[in-house]
């Protein structure tokens, strides 16, 4: 497997792998990552489609990427997916897969159009004082200490990070910015998470840090992400032939260990009653999904609040703990599985039944949340939320068959453990009516209507999941196993919990990358990886970054020592007249 970019090697097809016919794949997982894995099994390795076994534990596929109906319940869609013009991995798979509606017309054609039809920006990102606007201006806030404190970290090789928490790296005043706000509402980051991780996000996405205050960087789907994403991917499986197991639980795979290569020898998996043991040959080709963020994922419904399920830690866990037993090199599951107070947030989906709630979502988003387009442009945070609350409507409907009367909404708490601002308790102890209800407060329904509006113009789902932001806990290098490990002969990782390089997760274009990268190594697919988009090494995105990162403000208007001064006048001096300072004019840095 090898990195490539532009477009000698984006639209050409690999020659076929020798051997393929012989082989054949158990995917573990059918996540985005185990289903992308299989699309490229299918399309650059040109397997046959039912050589290719998908072995899932829950009853549908899809993994975190859901939105269903639930008769008990109503509408759930336990998160939401932000993408990019730079997902080179999702991308590339997507315009392979037809569309359901037209197969003529792919998943890429149908987004692209929608997004330059309808292009995604929020008119209010905060709100404080009950729905009114906090002011946030578009600005970041960001001291010149803190700007120091990023930059810094930008610049921090990985392993000068190792189990270093943001806190460790960051200074009070980056804390207290309008800059931290928007990240880490957008991202879902706490103080306590992966100071490594950060400064991976920070350089994966430095091009669309002008970005962050109106999410005008980012594109969303017609519908809910299984609707639009996952559930095209499987038909497209399927008519190839690709055979799904649902209901079934993966306990263990077994390794053959030889001085050169390590060879998966065997799976043990529970389906119904029975457990059996597969043997493996080197032919057969083993994707582990390891982990998994929304593993012990609980539902309550509007009288009833969502349990917290810690105990046991769930299926995926164990199974990586079971072969993290056989080898170091594939990762350590515990430091991501065992501090559920630091990995926990929780999420509500709502449901509005009928006119009376909706135009207090007008009012903030000022836009008609009906009309088919952007509504509120991604995530609205409310800044004086004790729960730290955000909530966002998309385009509706939101489901297809989604009544034309109803509009279907998602909200999150980073805090569950602190009592609401109008309800009282904390979030994990709430049930869909009190959840409800406290958005409603922080959208200025009157007080004396909020409990009526809560109960009957509304359905609302909480999803509590403990594990939801354990991959951003801090960590080393080899608490994730490679993708590919070393000396691995037949078996690969994928998924949130594997590692590759540069690349961000939390994302759909992790998934992917990963699933793609486990797919051309183990076949030796001769078409190159589109690498991680590089915006980190191109000046015009730093330069634009550094722009925005000063809330407009110009370099000599930074408070500099009377030597730092004369240094930056002389730099100005030998930069006159050369396409440097025209560099530093166009992005308003001089």
């Amino acid at each position: 497997m090898y990195y490539s970019s532009g477009n000698y090697e984006a639209f050409a097809r690999p020659q076929k792998p020798k051997d393929v016919d012989k082989k054949r794949a158990w995917i573990i997982g059918s996540g985005l990552a185990g289903l992308s894995t299989a699309a490229f099994l299918i399309r650059d390795g040109q397997m046959k489609g039912e050589n290719i076994h998908i072995l899932e534990e829950m009853d549908i596929e899809g993994g975190a990427c859901d939105g269903i109906y639930d008769i008990t319940r109503g509408y759930v869609i336990r998160g939401g997916r932000e993408m990019e013009d730079h997902f080179e991995c999702l991308w590339d798979l997507y315009r392979s897969i037809p569309t359901l509606e037209d197969p003529s017309v792919s998943v890429l054609d149908k987004f692209y159009w929608l997004n330059k039809e309808d292009p995604n920006y929020s008119l209010m990102r905060a709100t404080e004082n009950r729905g009114q606007d906090a002011k946030t201006n578009g600005e970041f806030g960001l001291s010149q200490k803190a700007s120091e404190s990023i930059v810094k970290l930008f610049l921090t090789p990985e392993d000068k990070l190792y189990d270093l928490k943001i806190t460790d790296v960051m200074d009070s005043e980056f804390f207290e910015s309008n800059f931290w706000l928007y990240w880490r509402t957008m991202f879902a980051f706490e103080e306590w998470h992966s100071a490594l991780e950060m400064k991976r996000y920070l350089q994966r996405f430095v091009h669309h840090i002008g970005g962050l205050p109106d999410f005008k960087a980012l594109k969303f789907t017609r519908y809910n992400q299984y609707e639009s994403l996952i559930l095209p991917l499987v038909q497209y499986l399927k008519e190839h032939g690709v055979n799904f197991v649902y209901d079934v639980q993966v306990k263990d795979v077994d390794f053959t260990f030889h001085e050169e290569e390590i060879i998966a020898s065997s799976i043990t998996w529970v389906h119904g009653e029975n457990e059996s043991t597969k043997s493996l040959t080197e032919d057969d080709l083993i994707f582990i999904t390891n982990g998994s963020c929304t593993e012990n994922s609980s539902l309550g419904d509007q009288y009833t609040p969502a349990s917290f399920i810690t105990d046991p830690v769930g299926g995926c866990w164990e199974l990586w703990r079971n072969i993290r037993k056989k080898d170091s090199s594939f990762g350590n599951p515990d430091k991501y599985c065992t501090q559920t107070d630091l990995t926990n947030w929780e999420s509500a989906t709502v449901t509005t039944l009928d006119e009376k709630i909706p135009k207090y979502i007008e009012k903030i988003c000022k836009r008609e949340v009906k009309s088919g387009k952007v509504v509120t442009g991604g995530i609205i945070t409310v800044k004086d939320s004790s729960w730290l609350m955000s909530y966002t409507f998309n385009r509706q409907p939101h489901f297809k068959n989604q009544n034309p009367n109803e509009c279907v909404g998602w909200i999150y708490g980073l805090f569950t453990n602190v009592p609401g601002d109008f309800i009282k308790k904390p979030m994990k102890d709430c049930n869909g009516i009190e959840i409800c209800a406290e958005w409603l407060y922080h959208m200025g329904v009157p007080e004396d209507e909020i409990m009526d509006l809560a109960e009957n113009s509304a359905n609302t789902v909480p999803c509590m999941m403990p594990y939801i932001t354990s991959f951003f806990m801090p960590r080393k290098k080899e608490d994730r196993p490679k993708v590919v490990p070393d000396k691995a002969k037949n078996f690969a990782f994928i998924g949130q919990f594997a590692e590759t390089e540069r690349d961000t997760i939390f994302t759909t274009e992790y998934s992917v990358r990963t699933g793609m990268e486990a797919a051309y190594t183990l076949l030796n697919i001769d078409r190159g990886v589109p690498e991680v988009w590089g915006s980190k090494y191109d000046v015009r995105a730093l330069l634009d970054a550094t722009h925005q990162m000063l809330d407009g403000k110009k370099l000599e208007e930074l408070d500099l020592s009377l030597k730092e001064k004369r240094v930056a006048h002389k730099i100005q001096e030998k930069i006159k007249g050369t396409e440097i300072e025209e560099l530093l004019k166009e992005y308003q840095l001089i």
